[in-house]
């Protein structure tokens, strides 16, 4: 375990103590470098003795635009002032240094009533959340006093203290433990886990764009469908996501389908087995059959249907796209991949079935739609891949080259003007859509040349 701190940080460190001021390196940086886990040296964070005013006299360049405390250095900023040469820092590199800070209340189970300085660093790493994350460092010496350490070593997330306390002080510390737990393949603590369910129900508190970004980056991790679970025997999920923990216990098998699991451990299985790591694919997979309750049925011969669950699944999944505060792109894009999940594959496919899936889809989405069903496909206990799946991929490429309206064609309004003598007007579209629908047939090849040929053709 060893931490290297780039220049940009010695020096940053060098110039505050030539100003009197106590400082430290503190947070991702300090775990990650011990970890040896690619540390992020573009937002470095830094606690020191100075106050906001104080440190905003000595470079006025910084931005204090919060009360807790913060100040951010962008380093293009204060480059000259703390003697960085070009080429030691990018662009974008900020710092973000707060100012020793002691305990406080916390009635909103989020912020602080009211910010009071610390006065030792003790007191600050004090008030921290988790032991990994309480470690501090001047740049020679690591300062450790909650056993950091030996919880890194033992691969363990656990809080600084009381647990209770440290959950009732910030609620999202809850989601936080689970995040880091299936980032970096940590088990949590016993007390530090009871006292999540415990105290479960304060995540309410918390608003949901908080929870999604957590949420999120739990979904992406190494051990997403860990950190899910977690969220579910927690009482955590229930809180943000209810209708996926109505999937778990519903059986899917029966006489004539490929079905061995429950569809909620189903679901975690296709998050699991997802290798796109885009976090809304990695939403999609683990709610893709979330409307399976709802629309689940069995005939007289004892066979499990769950017909339009798709449809049902949706609509489910537009909610909680917008519970999650989900931008109206990503809201698209999530509903998109749960509607057209279940596209037909088959030998016999016709161009035009694929043209129309790719219409439903979108293009861009194609690649994200296909490593769903991959993951789908492992998730229910088949195997990756078939022969009719990669033969549809193929015709899918094909099929995907062909123009999907006028706007693809390698030939344009000014072409057909310049061709035919014309000025704009409705007979370009009308030239155009013939183009476009000779093309669509198959009769004439979507290329420069041979589209300038058929206009002459036609002109003539």
């Amino acid at each position: 375990m060893d931490i290297k701190l780039p220049p940009k940080a010695t020096k940053f460190l060098v110039f505050m103590r030539q100003k009197g001021f106590e400082i430290y390196v503190v947070g991702g940086f300090v775990r990650d470098s011990l970890l040896d886990r690619k540390a992020d040296t573009k937002g470095i964070d830094f606690t020191t003795s100075a106050t906001p005013p104080e440190m905003l006299k000595i470079l006025p360049q910084g931005r204090y635009e919060n009360r807790f405390g913060t100040v951010l250095f962008p380093l293009k900023d204060i480059a000259g002032a703390v003697g960085l040469k070009t080429g030691e820092y990018d662009e974008q590199d900020v710092f973000e240094v707060t100012t020793f800070r002691t305990e406080s209340r916390y009635t909103d189970f989020r912020h602080p009533d009211k910010v009071v300085w610390g006065k030792s660093l003790s007191e600050d790493l004090e008030r921290r959340d988790f032991t990994v994350n309480a470690m501090a460092f001047d740049g020679t010496v690591l300062i450790d006093k909650f056993g950091g350490i030996k919880d890194l070593k033992n691969k363990m997330i656990r809080t600084v203290g009381n647990p209770d306390k440290r959950y009732t002080e910030d609620a999202l510390r809850m989601m936080r433990a689970i995040r880091f737990a299936s980032e970096l393949g940590f088990d949590i603590e016993e007390k530090t886990l009871m006292a999540i369910g415990r105290n479960a129900r304060l995540l309410k508190n918390i608003s949901f764009e908080r929870i999604r970004d957590e949420f999120l980056k739990i979904i992406k991790s190494d051990r997403p469908s860990e950190g899910v679970m977690l969220l579910k025997n927690t009482g955590l999920l229930e809180i943000f996501m209810p209708e996926l923990i109505g999937t778990f216990g519903v059986g899917q098998a029966s006489p004539k389908r490929h079905h061995i699991y429950d569809v909620g451990t189903h679901l975690l299985n296709t998050l699991a087995e997802c290798a796109n790591p885009d976090p809304i694919v990695r939403l999609a997979a683990l709610i893709h059959d979330i409307g399976k309750p709802q629309t689940r049925k069995v005939t007289p011969e004892g066979v499990v249907t769950f017909y339009n669950h798709e449809i049902v699944g949706t609509e489910i999944a537009y909610e909680i796209g917008q519970r999650l505060r989900l931008s109206k792109k990503d809201i698209l894009r999530l509903t998109k991949l749960v509607r057209y999940h279940q596209f037909s594959v088959n030998e016999n496919q016709t161009e035009k079935a694929l043209r129309r899936l790719i219409r439903q889809v979108g293009k861009e989405n194609l690649d994200d739609i296909l490593d769903l069903r991959v993951a789908d496909r492992i998730g229910s206990g088949s195997r990756p891949t078939s022969w009719r799946l990669e033969l549809f991929k193929k015709k899918l490429a094909a099929a995907k080259k062909k123009p999907f309206t006028v706007h693809d064609l390698k030939i344009n309004g000014t072409d057909v003007m310049k061709v035919f003598g014309i000025k704009p007007g409705p007979r370009v579209g009308d030239i155009l859509d013939q183009v476009f629908q000779e093309v669509s047939d198959g009769n004439l090849r979507n290329d420069r040349e041979s589209l300038l040929g058929y206009l002459q053709k036609i002109k003539a």
